[in-house]
């Protein structure tokens, strides 16, 4: 018998191969996310200049100054901001979507991220700074927003039908979203010297970041990321109905809101450093439930890996294709995700006239 490639001894071992996949695609993100821009980097110095940052392997006379601080100051925190916000959302959508036994559920259509905007724009607007938080202040009240809307949404659709049925949570969601966003508007239409600062958080951005950034959001990100893991079980058994879940011997109450305050969370602190940018919850996980089927085991660590790089490559596209003006990533994401929720849509139509 011939030789097995490596890549083929991954492919039949179909456990470890969407792992090795996720990986390989994140990587390829970070790499390109970072070498790519006005100025190009090339991979070898791009090694050479993390290796010196990290390990403190002195730098060889071939690389360039400038080049490195290209990498670490300007593009290596955008990136990684950027992988943060797409695994936080992608994660939160997948375990609302599981939660909720609905594709169409993510933190942009039960109208999370709408909240958590408000909670960042009222802070913005106001210039709210909590003494003992300081720069967690922003986080902390978009993850405030996240909580108080999808506690609402819950209660709102309980008072209009007891059973709570998925279509009834989504379109209260929709209803909030709607809401949100009117208030929002409100919010920009007085403000002054604001208005730009606003309105260019809103469309959805990595862009000047910086490191600081990048440490706001990582312990929310670990947290919440923690809390969906350590459900795994409980997510799929509650995605198939919370009474068999009961039956399974599932504390539904509980870890329903286990699984809402992990949400809201990501949420909340994705939405405070990067603005409001849809659809990844949506396109994600959607994208890997058909691949890898809707096993949570596979669903939440896998929607972490190749949310981090769609972001990522978003981003990317976002500041080179119409260079040297940059579009918000949000437009970008738009972009992409509006035609696979009108896909999704319609094929839920198709399948239920079927």
């Amino acid at each position: 018998m011939p030789k097995l490639t490596f890549i083929q001894k991954m492919g039949r071992n179909s456990i470890i191969f969407p792992y090795f996949l996720g990986c390989v695609f994140l990587l390829f993100s970070i790499i390109i996310g970072i070498a790519v821009g006005t100025v190009y980097v090339p991979i070898h110095e791009i090694i050479q200049i993390i290796g010196s940052a990290i390990l403190h392997i002195p730098l060889k006379d071939s690389a360039d100054p400038m080049n490195s601080n290209i990498v670490m100051d300007i593009r290596m925190p955008r990136v990684l901001l950027a992988g943060m916000v797409g695994a936080s959302l992608s994660i939160a959508g997948a375990a609302f979507q599981g939660l909720l036994r609905n594709p169409l559920a993510d933190p942009y259509t039960l109208g999370v991220s709408s909240g958590a905007s408000v909670g960042a724009v009222v802070t913005l607007f106001f210039h709210i700074s909590i003494p003992f938080l300081g720069l967690l202040t922003l986080p902390f009240m978009s993850i405030v927003g996240s909580f108080f809307t999808i506690f609402c949404v819950l209660l709102f659709a309980r008072k209009m039908e007891k059973a709570m049925k998925v279509e009834t949570i989504i379109l209260t969601g929709i209803i909030f979203s709607s809401f949100f966003s009117s208030f929002i508007s409100l919010i920009i239409a007085l403000t002054g010297d604001e208005l730009r600062q606003i309105i260019g958080w809103l469309l959805g951005s990595v862009s000047m970041r910086g490191w600081s950034y990048v440490n706001i959001i990582l312990p929310f990100f670990l947290i919440g990321s923690l809390l969906l893991l350590t459900n795994i079980k409980e997510l799929n058994a509650m995605s198939l109905g919370e009474e068999r879940a009961y039956h399974l011997g599932v504390n539904v109450e509980k870890r329903k809101l286990f699984v809402l305050i992990a949400g809201s969370i990501l949420t909340g602190a994705a939405v405070s450093v990067s603005g409001s940018i849809g659809f990844v919850g949506l396109v994600i996980p959607h994208f890997i439930r058909i691949v890898w089927g809707p096993n949570h085991k596979k669903l939440l660590p896998l929607s972490i890996l190749f949310g981090a790089g769609f972001l990522i490559l978003a981003d990317l596209i976002s500041r080179t294709i119409i260079q040297p003006t940059e579009l918000p990533i949000g437009v970008v994401t738009a972009l992409i995700g509006a035609p696979v929720f009108a896909f999704i849509l319609m094929k839920r139509k198709l399948g239920s006239r079927g």
